[in-house]
Parts: structure tokens; sequence; C-alpha cells
């Protein structure tokens, strides 16, 4: 069977962004790659491809986060390759796994396109504890690395920290941080203080506008109708606003994520997805879970994927070098 990885076929020269990015990827899944390595690594040995083998799998992907509707979709695809391309060899189901995997992710993998509006406004929301405004700080610094300028809108107004902890991202990126007062005796209107941050990104001609939001279970109804009214405010705002609702999601709550993507999808109206903390996960396969749950419907993109605490670990989602980051 031939290799269909981008980096084995066209591998990217040592050094180059693309290279030091994928080595970067391999690195943040090292947890969930040493976990599943080493049952993989018995299971695709050698010996015949039969019921043991495929059940002995569906244990090793339900234990690695990636949900019942995934994995029975991965091994009905398994079971497809093994009669079109006649393996026997259950050495051979490696790279027949591998390539299910990349099929039912490369879907997901949709770069961000910023240019259609300026300013491009984007809302991003999720629960807390999700890694919601550190991820609005590195966001401010990939697209500052590609020459856009960036304001920050500080919409959390109920987290007593959540103001001092946006402006801090503001100051070390150099970009400017819209907020409440900080002297204000009351909790301030997000919708109102987002409305304030476009109106100023449109009179100083600013590319982007990340609009934080107060981090909120699915299950709090009041504070999802606020959210929705912030979507509203931003939209009277700039029309056609906000342009991209992201959903910060954390690796480690496993299958309690594709609840969040429904919740949060059905209330806003979801465009993509940033999944964070990847390299603190042993398990990772929660992205094969959103994958199949969208796999019937239009995709949910997931725009970035973030593998380690560094200003530059969060980056846009490339399928091949995720999948490939996951086995030896």
């Amino acid at each position: 069977m031939p290799s269909f990885f981008k980096s084995k076929n066209n591998p990217a020269p040592a050094g180059t962004p693309s290279a030091n990015w994928a080595a970067k990827v391999r690195q943040g899944l090292s947890r969930t790659r040493d976990n599943l390595g080493k049952q993989f690594s018995g299971l695709f040995g050698g010996g015949k491809i039969d019921e043991a083998l495929y059940e002995e799998l569906e244990t090793i992907l339900l234990t690695a986060d990636t949900g019942v509707a995934a994995t029975s979709w991965l091994l009905a695809e398994l079971r497809r390759q093994v009669k079109r391309n006649g393996l026997t060899d259950a050495a051979q189901l490696k790279e027949a796994l591998q390539q299910a995997l990349v099929d039912l992710l490369t879907p997901l993998a949709q770069p961000l396109d910023t240019e259609v509006n300026k300013p491009f406004i984007i809302m991003l929301t999720g629960v807390n504890g999700a890694g919601k405004t550190t991820s609005i700080g590195k966001l401010a610094h990939h697209f500052q690395s590609q020459g856009k300028t960036v304001l920050l809108a500080c919409g959390d107004t109920f987290r007593a920290a959540a103001r001092e902890q946006l402006i801090a991202w503001g100051e070390r990126n150099g970009v400017a941080v819209i907020a409440q007062e900080s002297n204000s005796q009351q909790k301030g209107d997000p919708a109102a203080v987002i409305f304030d941050a476009v109106n100023a990104a449109k009179a100083r001609g600013i590319d982007i506008v990340l609009a934080d939001t107060a981090g909120r279970l699915a299950t709090q109804l009041h504070l999802m109708e606020e959210i929705k009214k912030v979507k509203r405010v931003i939209a009277k705002a700039e029309p056609g606003a906000p342009h991209e609702v992201l959903l910060v999601l954390d690796a480690n709550i496993g299958q309690n994520a594709v609840n969040q993507v429904q919740a949060f999808d059905d209330a806003l109206g979801l465009t993509g997805l940033i999944i964070t903390k990847l390299d603190g996960t042993a398990k990772g396969g929660v992205i094969a879970a959103i994958a199949r749950q969208r796999q019937q419907k239009p995709p949910l993109p997931i725009r970035f994927i973030g593998v380690g605490e560094g200003m530059d670990d969060l980056r846009p989602f490339d399928a091949h070098e995720f999948v490939e980051a996951l086995f030896d």
C-alpha cells in the first residue's frame, strides 16, 4: 500500500517553519503516541487479521477517547480496506488505520480566511478552564506574525481576573485591549464592551478583533442567553459579524467535548473549533470523535490546535501532520 503522508512524499526541508511545526506537533502529542504506540506495537507486530484483533483494536480506540461512533466507523473502514486490498497480515493494518484516520479528519482541516472582511471579528466561547483567554493571546501573536493588526475585546466581565489576564496578553503582544474600567463597582455589560471594541477597530483600521466572552456551561441557560445577546450586538456593530464563532475545547475532557460542541453549536451556530492542551493528554482521540459527530453534516473545522505552552504552540490544524504524529 503506498504511503499517503504529505511529509513522506514531499518532506519539508529541515529547519523550515513547516518542518519545525510538524516536529512541534509530534513532540506535543508524545504522551498520546507513547500510550498508543505501546498498544499498537503488539497489535500490529504481525499475525493474522481476525475478530480477536478487531476487538483488541476497538478497546484501544475507545480508551483513547475516540468514542463509540468514530471507533465503529474506523473499524468498518478497516474491514473494507482489508477486503478491498486483500490484506492478510496484522502489520498491514497500521497504515490502513492511518489512512482511515486521515480520511476522517481531513474535512476538518480548513484554514481560517480572515481576508473577507476588515475588521474580521472572531468571537470566542467555551467553558471556564478550557484555555480560552490564553488562546486569544496566542491567536493575537499568530495573526501579528502574518502582518495583521489586532485588537482584543474583554467581553468576560464576570470573572474577576479576566480583564487583567487579557490586558497582560495585550501588553505581551503589543496590542490594544478594550475593557470596562477597573474601578467599576458593577459587572459590565459584555455586549456593550465588545460593541465598543468593534467600533474602535473600525475607526482605527484594525484587521482582526478577538472578542473574549465569559466561560459558561451549556446547562447555564441564562448565561447561554447572554452570549446569544453578545452575538446579536456584534452584528449590530458590524453587519455580517461575527465572521467566526470559535469554541475552545480542552482535549483532556474526552467525550464531554462532543457534548459541548453540540450545545454551543445549537446556541450560537459555531463556525470552528480550537482544541487546546493536546500535549497534556495521553489519549488524544477526541478529535476523531468530533469528526465523526459531524461526518453526516457540513464539517465543523478545527481551525487551530494547541500542543504546548509557548506563544507559537497554537497553529492551524493539519490532518496529515496530526495523524503522522500519533504513530511511531
